[in-house]
């Protein structure tokens, strides 16, 4: 087992998360602008807290089932975002992600998802992974669009979030249309 994991993308940095990121953390997941996207509402602090610990609780975890790692920008120490692939299936995978409302717009979290799905297809021999997005986000449709998934359909009231069912748009990518469009990053380190 890896752990901590550290790898490096191209703009950024995936990492295990410690309790000091709390601050960070709660600046993305306690925002409505962000969590507006998110299959879950605000959090405060002790659920950022609550939040952090359980993440690594569940890094330590034999057999390791899910991959919550922070973003940093290469060279910096904060935390900007986070993302995550949460074993669903046999060799597949959920995708999630999430960048702080500040630095939306700078390729972040395109950088975030391409380093993590190449890790996923190449270190962790995943075949499929999937993205759930909400059909309002189209930054993120775009976003999974251009690393390659494919749209499979509508799960209708998919989500309750913000007082209301959503549905989510879901989307997926296999290992074999990776490697023909490789965009993966510099590795795990």
């Amino acid at each position: 087992m890896t752990y901590p994991l550290r790898i490096v993308g191209h703009r950024v940095v995936l990492c295990e998360f410690s309790i000091q990121d709390v601050e960070d953390v709660l600046a993305i997941i306690g925002d409505d602008k962000v969590t507006e996207w998110l299959s879950f509402d605000s959090r405060n602090r002790d659920q950022a807290i609550a939040m952090i610990e359980g993440t690594l609780e569940r890094a330590q975890q034999e057999p390791r089932t899910e991959y919550y790692l922070a973003v940093t920008k290469q060279g910096g120490d904060r935390v900007i975002g986070f993302a995550r692939i949460g074993y669903a299936g046999v060799n597949a995978g959920k995708l999630g992600y999430a960048i702080a409302a500040a630095e939306w717009g700078r390729g972040y979290a395109t950088d975030a998802a391409r380093t993590l799905i190449g890790y996923a297809f190449t270190e962790l021999g995943l075949h499929r992974i999937s993205a759930a997005i909400g059909p309002e986000n189209a930054a993120s449709i775009s976003m999974v669009e251009t690393l390659g998934f494919t749209r499979e359909g509508v799960l209708r009231d998919h989500v309750f979030t913000n007082g209301s069912w959503r549905d989510s748009v879901l989307y997926s990518l296999l290992k074999h249309e990776w490697r023909s469009c490789d965009r993966s990053a510099h590795g795990a380190r």
